[in-house]
């Protein structure tokens, strides 16, 4: 039987994880282990988890915050070595219905009937107003008389996708075997699209209707610097322009690139005009620095030591350091052979 691991990446939301962890513990089809990565919380997450008393728990507590990506990173790497055939991923703000897992999984059964090939399955996320959110984007590669194939499946729920989030995605572990990690280096925003545009340039992921989440995000909608009133997190979109950029300039054709860029123009140019020179000075920044920014995937059997932290394994007692695998040689594909070809 396939051993399924859940993992969840935390980072200051204890009431959160403690809702996500106790749906997860809640699943018609149990899980064989329940992962947390928190990524160095240090507002009373770990007293919480030890409270909380759940069967199959394990808690990694990062010595450092290494933000989305890098927790991400973490969380499948950390189940990977561990032996999961699958890995369940989710942010700590993800509330899954009793049988999101057991629809995951049944989708992928039926996918296996059918022969048909798949990098991972995703759920359907709700907003608590009922708004569908992390909609992922749909296959639109077409058949051999040129029309597109992505609603053949549809009479059992299933539609084929490519970039997709990080909110309920169980993914197989020969999808993680074949293509390494997310990349780290990105640390928060995009590192979940330019994870799954890699892993689908041969075979879709698909998103499975049945399987249904609920997304507590503080603030729903698209990511816009324009739009964030939080100064603090302000800073922190330099990283969503630098990374935008990056998955452009790695997926798509150059003419998508150029429109994307000039886009960014536009916004620096009307953040100036407003007289937000923060925002405007965040924008260039993000710009500047996706001119040299050139991450390369890891191997998922890489040692946790790659990621510049160390984890400690959180006990009933004591913690303890947490173990790691000797790294085996993988070949990952490199850019040519798998990224080319997407419009």
């Amino acid at each position: 039987m396939n051993q399924i691991f859940a993992v969840v990446l935390s980072y200051k939301r204890k009431e959160l994880l403690k809702q996500c962890l106790e749906a997860i513990a809640a699943q018609t089809r149990p899980c064989d282990a329940i992962i947390v990565v928190d990524n160095a919380s240090n507002d009373g997450t770990e007293e919480m988890l030890l409270e909380l008393g759940l069967p199959k728990l394990k808690v990694y507590v990062l010595s450092e915050n290494t933000g989305a990506s890098g927790g991400f990173n973490a969380g499948f790497r950390i189940a990977y070595q561990s032996g999961a055939d699958f890995v369940w991923m989710m942010d700590d703000d993800v509330i899954p219905q009793p049988d999101a897992l057991e629809k995951l999984l049944q989708a992928d059964d039926k996918l296996a009937e059918l022969g048909e090939p798949r990098s991972f399955l995703v759920s359907n996320a709700y907003t608590e107003a009922g708004t569908l959110t992390n909609v992922p984007s749909v296959d639109d590669r077409t058949n051999g008389i040129d029309y597109e194939y992505w609603p053949r499946l549809v009479e059992f729920g299933l539609v084929p996708v490519r970039r997709a989030t990080f909110v309920s995605i169980l993914m197989p572990r020969a999808t993680l075997q074949r293509y390494g990690l997310p990349i780290a280096p990105m640390f928060m925003w995009g590192d979940d699209t330019e994870f799954t545009l890699r892993i689908t340039e041969r075979e879709p992921g698909y998103l499975v209707a049945a399987s249904k989440v609920l997304h507590l995000r503080r603030i729903s909608g698209t990511i816009n610097i324009r739009r964030e009133t939080n100064p603090a997190r302000v800073p922190l979109h330099r990283h969503f322009v630098r990374n935008e950029v990056y998955v452009f300039r790695r997926f798509y054709k150059k003419r998508r690139l150029l429109g994307l860029m000039f886009s960014r123009v536009i916004l620096l140019t009307r953040l100036l005009r407003d007289r937000e020179l923060n925002k405007a000075k965040i924008v260039l920044i993000g710009l500047l620095e996706s001119l040299r920014f050139t991450p390369s995937p890891e191997s998922a059997d890489a040692p946790l030591e790659t990621l510049g932290v160390t984890a400690r394994l959180l006990g009933a007692r004591q913690p303890e350091t947490v173990p790691l695998v000797t790294p085996v040689e993988t070949a990952l594909p490199t850019p040519t052979q798998h990224l080319a070809g997407v419009p």
